[in-house]
């Protein structure tokens, strides 16, 4: 099998230092491996929190990316599931135990004794992990999935995770006709939230600082939208929304938005601030109120994403750059500076 080295990658050389071009090496292709040749990689925002140890200590160098679209080249000799030729992505992990109650139900996200993240982590053999910022990858065929052909690759990477952060969250709550979604924040993650919400017939509305991207929202298939800087927000909507899916990496008035939900309704991050956060308990006691979390979704659960992005005609609203734009789009998506999801053509890497 192909043993694969000086692969041209971007990497962090070290907290907070722009990314740069660099070489990596890949491991050699394995029974159970494909060699996916990446074509297009998602920036998500907590790319930006990693390489800038905005979440703690990270491994350096440390090459970004878990938004990863691509076509297999190789495959290993007891490979079933793919074949050369086959659109492939990778999200946020790429292996677990596969031994606990969590991964046996298709829950690896929640894997008992973790994750191999993508990148910023380390393989079972103690090797650092380095995800798609590079021109090629090797996973082990269960943790990849396939892209179906209705869904172009470079609207596809972010589906990898900003699609399938607000997709578990949607699924699980139970979005759908009669229920009322408030998505709050309008970005990366927020748009396909909106998207999703709307797809599964939800009533859903935007809540943003301001209504500058208000007829974004409306377009994506958003009902309603509204400012939260505006304090009648919160007086008018009282009470309104069975979901809440806070899309924000930044602290919130908790008690605020809590005020916002319908008896049995539920607050669910997906957003994850660097900082810690704070609220009354009466603000769930009084409604029998949820305030809850959810991260991406597993293997089979993202693969269902994926398929109904597909029969729903979606994908993410995107920014195609070239690998030397890396560090001016991350200062854009600091500033809101993306509509809404950039996304590297690995060719220029």
């Amino acid at each position: 099998m192909t043993s694969l080295t000086a692969i041209p990658a971007y990497a962090a050389p070290a907290p907070k230092a722009p990314l740069e071009r660099t070489t990596i090496a890949r491991r050699t292709v394995g029974a159970h491996d494909i060699l996916i040749e990446i074509k297009f990689a998602g920036i998500c925002h907590s790319d930006i929190h990693q390489a800038r140890e905005g979440w703690g200590k990270g491994i350096f160098p440390m090459v970004p990316g878990h938004e990863i679209a691509g076509v297999v080249t190789e495959t290993g000799s007891a490979v079933t599931r793919y074949a050369v030729g086959d659109r492939v992505g990778v999200g946020c992990f790429v292996d677990s135990c596969r031994e606990c109650e969590y991964c046996e139900q298709g829950l690896e996200q929640y894997c008992v004794q973790g994750t191999v993240a993508t990148y910023n982590g380390r393989e079972k053999n103690g090797e650092p992990t380095y995800g798609g910022y590079s021109t090629h990858l090797v996973v082990d065929e269960k943790y990849a999935l396939r892209i179906p052909e209705g869904i172009a690759l470079d609207e596809a990477a972010p589906l990898l995770c900003a699609g399938i952060t607000t997709y578990s969250p949607l699924r699980h709550w139970n979005a759908g006709p009669g229920k009322r979604v408030a998505v709050v924040g309008l970005g990366g993650l927020g748009h396909m939230a909106v998207k999703l919400a709307a797809a599964m017939g939800a009533e859903v509305t935007v809540l943003s600082q301001s209504l500058r991207k208000k007829d974004d929202g409306l377009r994506l298939g958003a009902t309603h939208y509204h400012a939260t800087s505006d304090e009648a927000t919160f007086k008018e909507l009282r009470g309104s929304f069975d979901l809440i899916i806070c899309t924000v990496g930044a602290p919130l008035p908790l008690d605020s938005y809590l005020s916002l939900l319908r008896v049995d309704g539920a607050f669910v991050n997906v957003g994850a601030p660097e900082e810690p956060n704070s609220l009354n308990m009466f603000s769930l006691i009084a409604g029998r109120k949820t305030l809850a979390g959810s991260s991406i979704g597993g293997i089979p659960e993202t693969q269902e994403m994926l398929d109904f992005c597909t029969e729903h005609h979606l994908g993410a609203d995107i920014e195609v750059i070239r690998a030397d734009q890396i560090n001016e789009a991350y200062e854009r998506v600091l500033a809101s500076d993306v509509r809404y999801r950039f996304v590297i053509d690995t060719a220029t890497i």
